[in-house]
C-alpha cells in the first residue's frame, strides 16, 4: 500500500482551498435515485468513498456522466437492485443511505450491511427501527438485510441518539411515504440541511432542517435538480490545525466559519493564532498553547471528527488537557500512534484521555487506522522534528482529496510513495 513521507517542521505559506463535503455528498448522490430526472451535481469531492458510491450507481443501471472534474449528471430511470456490489458497499458507512432511497424507489431489495471506520460499535439498529415505523420489513439473513416496504406510510419517529446518517435516511425514504413523517431528535449539522435543500429543490415538503424536529410531507414524485455540495468544514478544521502546528502562516479558503464555532473558540481557549474572514480563515504558527477541556458534542457542539484533529496541538499546549468523545469507544485509536511520537497521553477509559504537555513531538514510522486518525498523524508528522511515514493511507484517501499535493503547494514535505 502507498504511504506517505514526511519532513516535518518545514515553514508553510500560501493559500489551500477546502473542497466539497464528503457528508455531505453521499446523500445528496443517493437523493439522485429518488426520481427518474436528470439531476446535476457539482463541488464533488475526489475521493475513494464518493467514487465508489458512483460505481454502485453505475453497476445498478444508473446513467452517470461527468460534466466536469467535479460535476456529474446522474438519470436513475432504471435501477436494477439484483446488481447491486456488495462488496463495494462494505467499504463505506454511507451507503448505508440506500437502504432508505430503495425503500422508496425499489420496494423489495436485498442489501449487505455497510463498511466504513472502525471507531466502535456503528449498528445500523436506530436506522432499521426507524425506518420500520414507516412500514418497511427488514430481516437479517446471514450477511445481507432483506427489505420490502409495499407501502411506505409517514409516522411519528423518535431516534435513540442525534444520529445524521439515520436522520438523512428516515428524510430519504419519507419523502415519497404517504403521509406526514415527524423525526424528533433529529441531526442538525450543515449536511443534514444540505440534504433538505436538495431534496425540497426536488420538490419535497420539508420544514426543521437544522433542528432536531424535521417535518416532512409525502409528495407522489420528485423532479430532477441541480445542486452544489457544501464546503466541507471537517477538511477546513484540519488544515486550521495544520496551520497552527507547523511554522510559517496559510490562508484556508472556502471555510464557512459557522459550521466550526466551537472548534475555533476551542482554537482561541488555546492560544492559536488566527483571524477569521467572509470566506477564509488566516492561521500561523502558535508555539505557545495552552491546556483545554475539550468534548464531542452534536452540532453544533464541537464535531467528533475533529478531536483527533486537535490531539497533536494539545500534545505541545501547556498543561493537562481533557480529550472526551462520549460517541466512540475505539476513537483512541490514534493515540498509541502519537505516544510513538512522543506525546504524553493517559487512556483514562474508551471515551475519556489526558494530554500532557508541552512534549516535542519527532519523526518515526507510524499507522493510520481511520480518516480522522490518518488526518492526525499528518497533522503530527508536519510538526514534528524529523521523518514520519505514514502506513496505510488508503484510509485517509477515503476522505482527504489528494492531500498530499495540496499541501505540497504550501510548502509541506510530504511524499507519496
Amino acid at each position: 500500500m502507498d504511504k506517505f513521507i514526511i519532513q516535518g517542521q518545514k515553514k508553510l505559506s500560501g493559500e489551500i482551498e477546502v473542497r466539497g463535503l464528503k457528508n455531505a455528498a453521499g446523500p445528496i448522490l443517493a437523493a439522485c435515485l429518488l426520481t427518474d430526472k436528470e439531476c446535476q451535481i457539482d463541488n464533488l469531492p475526489l475521493i475513494e468513498d464518493i467514487s465508489n458510491m458512483l460505481e454502485v450507481f453505475k453497476l445498478m443501471g444508473v446513467e452517470i456522466k461527468n460534466i466536469s472534474e467535479r460535476k456529474v449528471k446522474i438519470k436513475a430511470e432504471k435501477i436494477d437492485v439484483e446488481k447491486i456490489d456488495f462488496e463495494k458497499i462494505s467499504k463505506t458507512r454511507m451507503s448505508v443511505l440506500l437502504f432508505g432511497v430503495l425503500m422508496a424507489r425499489v420496494k423489495h431489495f436485498k442489501i449487505s450491511a455497510p463498511g466504513g471506520d472502525k471507531i466502535g460499535l456503528r449498528p445500523i439498529n436506530v436506522h432499521i427501527n426507524a425506518l420500520e415505523k414507516l412500514g418497511a420489513k427488514i430481516e437479517k439473513e446471514g450477511s445481507l438485510y432483506k427489505v420490502d416496504c409495499e407501502n411506505l406510510k409517514g409516522a411519528e419517529v423518535v431516534l435513540e441518539e442525534f444520529s445524521v446518517t439515520a436522520t438523512e435516511n428516515i428524510m430519504l425514504a419519507a419523502v415519497l411515504a404517504e403521509g406526514k413523517t415527524i423525526i424528533k431528535g433529529a441531526a442538525c449539522e450543515p449536511h443534514v440541511q444540505d440534504l433538505a435543500k436538495m431534496l425540497k429543490s426536488m420538490g419535497a415538503k420539508i420544514e426543521g432542517a437544522g433542528t432536531h424536529t424535521i417535518e416532512i410531507e409525502g409528495v407522489k414524485e420528485l423532479k430532477g435538480a441541480e445542486h452544489s455540495i457544501i464546503f466541507d468544514y471537517i477538511e477546513a478544521g484540519t488544515f486550521i490545525a495544520i496551520g497552527a502546528g507547523a511554522p510559517g502562516s496559510i490562508e484556508v479558503k472556502n471555510v464557512n466559519a459557522q459550521d466550526i464555532d466551537l472548534f475555533l473558540a476551542k482554537l482561541e481557549e488555546m492560544g492559536v493564532n488566527f483571524e477569521k474572514k467572509e470566506n477564509s480563515v488566516n492561521v500561523s504558527y502558535s508555539p505557545d498553547l495552552k491546556a483545554v477541556r475539550v468534548q464531542a458534542l452534536p452540532h453544533p457542539g464541537f464535531p467528533t471528527d475533529l478531536l483527533p484533529i486537535i490531539a497533536p496541538l494539545l500534545a505541545k499546549a501547556e498543561g493537562k488537557s481533557l480529550i472526551h468523545d462520549p460517541l466512540y469507544e475505539n476513537r483512541f485509536n490514534y493515540v498509541q500512534q502519537l505516544r510513538k511520537m512522543g506525546a504524553d497521553i493517559e487512556i483514562v477509559d474508551p471515551h475519556r484521555a489526558f494530554v500532557y504537555g508541552p512534549k516535542e513531538l519527532s519523526g518515526l514510522a507510524i499507522e493510520s487506522w481511520d480518516i480522522r486518525a490518518g488526518a492526525s498523524l499528518i497533522v503530527a508528522g508536519l510538526m514534528a522534528e524529523g521523518k514520519t511515514t505514514i502506513e496505510n493511507i488508503y484510509q485517509i484517501d477515503r476522505g482527504y482529496e489528494k492531500i498530499e499535493e495540496r499541501l505540497q503547494k504550501l510548502g509541506a514535505d510530504i511524499k507519496r510513495t
